[in-house]
């Protein structure tokens, strides 16, 4: 039913939302129209994206104003059917319109459309009839059948999935988003960055430094990954010595990735991988870094054993599915390949998480920062995962360097560093 309510009404129509948020925004005190299915609709996407709040930027129109915003005149606004809204998580942040768009397909709405380009304002009507999901960045005609497909975002299954009201949207990035207008990116809560890869530290992903004082620049959490082409423990153990190099005196809010997916280190065995990345992990983990694994589905559950699974954060990488097939517990995952983010040029890779990582690393003083209370161990309670850090393949890593990092047992106590050639 749609009602008619006073310009100064301000009637308590549902518990989060007032009359007065959906009147009309041309000034003029006339009447306004609000469907109750809209605003019963508006409450149910509240509840399933768990929101902090949502904010009504236009509501009712009457048709002149409807005009002037770039309407028809007669539409869905005009009928007290439409609102245009901004969904806020718990941390009074923006939804990513991308998400709010696809859980209303769900719950019903009959019109759906991302209305800006940096995806945080969503149009939601409750027309009967022919439904209209699409992207008014494309322009107001054009629309499409599937707003998943569309946004390339999987669907609840409804089994163990983490409520979407607290998850975290990110990135992971490399040098291969070379161009980034760090002012224009919005809708991600994170990012990860490809710190670099192999055993020395000339090896610096080209971007790093770039992408880390841009996202810093915008106060966009991130974390780190690096890229292994280890075959022994050894190895590893250099990689790691690299990774802790590049990452001094820098902060990071998420955890250190180690990415394990060259074909020569799985093809080495169970028993061999898993040695391959305890030793990375316990030596950054050493250097003071919350570090975790990423690793494809299929090859993390198969090729690392338990004591590594349950220890570290977990990042797991499976695109284009409802959920991974790695059946243990994991903080974050790596879900797409081919995303798209207003402010990064071309296909990005695209990650949920669902630890509050950023919380817990400052709260132990780890990734940079100075600790500021007493807790338990930072691995206590986590339950993330890593995703294989993207689906590049750098060129095979340089062999020689200037610098080699040594390990020495003296009367019984181990002693390690890095040797720089003169």
């Amino acid at each position: 039913m749609v009602k008619t309510y006073a310009y100064d009404d301000q009637t308590q129509i549902t518990a989060h939302f007032n009359a007065k948020e959906f009147r009309c925004k041309c000034g003029k005190p006339h009447d306004f129209n609000v469907s109750d299915e809209l605003v019963e609709k508006l409450e149910n996407i509240r509840d399933v994206l768990n929101c902090r709040n949502i904010h009504i930027s236009s509501g009712y129109r009457c048709s002149d104003h409807d005009k002037e915003v770039g309407g028809s005149g007669s539409g869905k606004h005009t009928q007290g059917l439409a609102a245009d809204v901004c969904c806020y998580d718990q941390d009074g942040k923006p939804i990513s319109s991308k998400i709010v768009s696809c859980k209303a397909q769900d719950i019903g709405f009959g019109g759906i459309a991302n209305i800006n380009t940096s995806y945080t304002y969503t149009h939601l009507d409750v027309r009967t009839g022919k439904k209209w999901y699409g992207d008014e960045t494309k322009g107001t005609s054009w629309g499409c059948n599937d707003l998943y497909e569309y946004y390339g975002i999987p669907r609840d299954d409804g089994k163990d999935d983490e409520p979407v009201g607290t998850t975290k949207q990110g990135v992971d990035i490399s040098y291969c988003q070379n161009k980034v207008d760090w002012a224009k990116v919005s809708g991600i809560d994170f990012a990860i960055l490809r710190a670099g890869f192999g055993k020395y530290t000339k090896q610096k992903d080209a971007m790093f430094e770039s992408h880390y004082a841009g996202a810093k620049k915008i106060g966009l959490p991130i974390g780190a990954y690096w890229y292994s082409y280890a075959t022994n423990a050894d190895e590893a153990r250099m990689e790691a010595d690299a990774c802790i190099e590049i990452l001094k005196g820098k902060q990071f809010e998420y955890p250190i990735y180690y990415d394990v997916e060259e074909e020569k280190q799985l093809s080495t065995g169970k028993q061999n991988v898993s040695e391959i990345i305890k030793a990375f992990l316990e030596r950054v983990e050493a250097a003071g870094y919350w570090v975790g694994l990423y690793m494809s589905a299929s090859p993390m559950s198969s090729l690392v054993t338990d004591d590594i699974l349950k220890r570290y954060a977990i990042w797991v990488a499976h695109v284009g599915v409802k959920k991974p097939s790695y059946s243990g517990s994991y903080g974050a995952w790596q879900y797409s390949w081919k995303g798209k983010v207003s402010g990064i040029t071309g296909d990005v890779d695209m990650d949920y998480c669902y630890v509050d990582y950023p919380t817990q690393i400052k709260a132990k003083g780890l990734n940079g920062f100075s600790k500021n209370n007493t807790a338990d161990d930072p691995k206590d309670s986590d339950t993330s995962t890593n995703p294989p850090a993207s689906s590049e393949t750098p060129s095979d890593p340089p062999q020689n360097d200037n610098t080699i990092s040594v390990e020495v047992t003296l009367n019984g106590e181990k002693y390690t560093g890095t040797l720089t050639k003169k």
